[in-house]
């Protein structure tokens, strides 16, 4: 690179730092006495209305599917959830690693797991409720399996069709057993 090269790239470099220094007051950082950077002040009012209901959100809540009043899902939008199908879904599925729950849309996601017996294979599940009521209409399973090639890479393969409804099966069995325990235990006391 020449000499003249050089004074070009230097004096383009000294008008774009000149640009820059110009788009602002050059005070990028707030100095210790000034406090906060002026704009709206906000504060935590206890009686504003809240996002998730009155009674919050908490990951209790997602577990035992107690928001809104027993249903997942208020009339804020959503779906709702019976919170016994939420329940026992959670309790069935929990062999499997949660990747996630959205109790507003009533879709409850594991992530891939495998077992010690079968460790060339793993599943991951997918549940949909889509009704109140605790019915095996209110309540959808997918399954997706992989097994693992010599080269280590998995790949997608075929599910037994039986596989998705006995995890529908199972889930609402506990279901009914959640509810009886909970009905059972309110005539009680």
């Amino acid at each position: 690179m020449s000499f003249i090269e050089r004074k070009i790239i230097l004096g383009a470099g000294a008008a774009a730092l000149l640009v820059l220094s110009a788009c602002g007051d050059g005070n990028w950082a707030a100095k210790p006495d000034e406090g906060p950077r002026p704009g709206p002040k906000r504060e935590y009012d206890p009686d504003a209305p809240s996002l998730f209901g009155p009674d919050g959100l908490s990951i209790g809540s997602l577990r035992d599917g107690a928001i809104s009043g027993g249903s997942t899902a208020g009339a804020e939008g959503g779906v709702p959830v019976n919170r016994y199908l939420w329940q026992a879904t959670l309790e069935t599925l929990a062999f499997l690693p949660l990747a996630s729950t959205d109790p507003f849309t009533g879709v409850i996601a594991t992530d891939w797991g495998s077992t010690v017996e079968a460790p060339g294979e793993r599943f991951k599940v997918t549940a949909f409720m889509t009704s109140p009521v605790l019915a095996a209409n209110s309540l959808r399973v997918a399954v997706y399996r992989e097994v693992r090639n010599e080269d280590g890479v998995w790949l997608p393969a075929a599910v037994d069709p039986n596989t998705a409804k006995q995890i529908e099966d199972a889930i609402l069995t506990r279901a009914r057993q959640i509810r009886i325990a909970d009905v059972g235990g309110s005539a009680a006391g």
